[in-house]
């Protein structure tokens, strides 16, 4: 039987990042934090909790408590039908959730809010590139995730959601500085290029699909979808951009785009355990719906941007 006093203890930990801020989520001294995970580890033979800054769970401990959130959703749902504990209940359920930059600077706040206010619910939303989303799952950091995986992670439900359909953009003065003679690979190669990571490459497949072409151009790094379209008005660097969120600045002449009709989209999914949760139910419709809203499906079934 397992510990789930110990057990919070460890979730908390892993979710806060040190003992000191489990604790007071728990109402108890990090000394007590630190022993009843030593008690565990040592009663399962196993290390569940990598000291530092921040504290981290090993791979154990992250099954662990992905368990303990489980058990938790399923106790807030049952704690709903049982009148007579609900004023013990510790407060709403929260979801862990793992999005993508883009998603939550476009569509997605829709569907959380929708979500918040049908049930009351909460969500713990963890920022990861689409092309790895889904590895929190596998994991099980998370319940569910916007993912650009089409593989069916085991032992969760998948759904298609649409595309967001991305387009390069510049200011002008910086497009008239750099594509003076209009855009081609090789003053794509010296331009610079803003990109939100080391995973991110958007740039690169344009540059191959519409210009077939690879670039290593010079690179500012900008970990944020509106600070990297802030940048790119700045004049700092071309960037790959949401047409949803350039659409407008393209309208107004701040932006143009490098080259009309040359875009490509990216193909999310929706990915959720299989867990029996009237919540994670509920936000799953919720993002469904507000994905049918925002996104339009094509001839072939595939969806893409209504508002482009």
């Amino acid at each position: 039987m397992l510990d789930y006093l110990s057990l919070a203890a460890v979730a908390a930990v892993a979710r806060e990042g040190s003992f000191e801020k489990a604790a007071l989520g728990l109402g108890v001294t990090p000394s007590a934090v630190s022993q009843r995970i030593k008690g565990l580890e040592d009663r399962l033979g196993a290390i569940l909790m990598v000291r530092g800054s921040p504290c981290r769970p090993t791979e154990i401990g992250a099954r662990l408590c992905a368990h303990v959130e489980q058990v938790r959703l399923l106790e807030s749902e049952v704690i709903d039908t049982l009148p007579g504990l609900t004023a013990r209940a510790a407060g709403p359920a929260t979801l862990r959730i793992a999005v993508n930059a883009d998603s939550l600077s476009t569509w997605f706040p829709k569907a959380a809010a929708t979500f918040a206010e049908e049930t009351g619910g909460l969500l713990d939303l963890v920022l990861d590139d689409e092309a790895h989303t889904a590895e929190r799952l596998r994991t099980g950091d998370v319940l569910a995730a916007v993912t650009a995986d089409p593989s069916q992670v085991v032992g969760c439900r998948i759904h298609p959601l649409g595309e967001i359909e991305y387009v390069a953009v510049a200011a002008a003065a910086f497009a008239g500085r750099h594509f003076p003679s209009g855009v081609d690979g090789a003053s794509l190669q010296q331009a610079p290029m803003l990109r939100f990571d080391r995973r991110d490459d958007l740039q690169f497949r344009w540059a191959r699909e519409a210009w077939g072409t690879t670039i290593t151009p010079s690179i500012h790094w900008t970990p944020s979808t509106q600070g990297m379209l802030d940048m790119t008005l700045a004049g700092l660097g071309w960037s790959m951009a949401p047409v949803t969120l350039a659409a407008p600045l393209i309208a107004e002449g701040r932006l143009i785009e490098l080259a009309p009709h040359r875009r490509i989209a990216v193909t999310l999914y929706w990915q959720r355990t299989r867990l029996a949760a009237r919540l994670l139910d509920r936000l799953t419709h919720a993002v469904r719906a507000v994905a049918a809203e925002a996104l339009k499906r094509d001839a072939q079934g595939t969806y893409r941007s209504t508002k482009d």
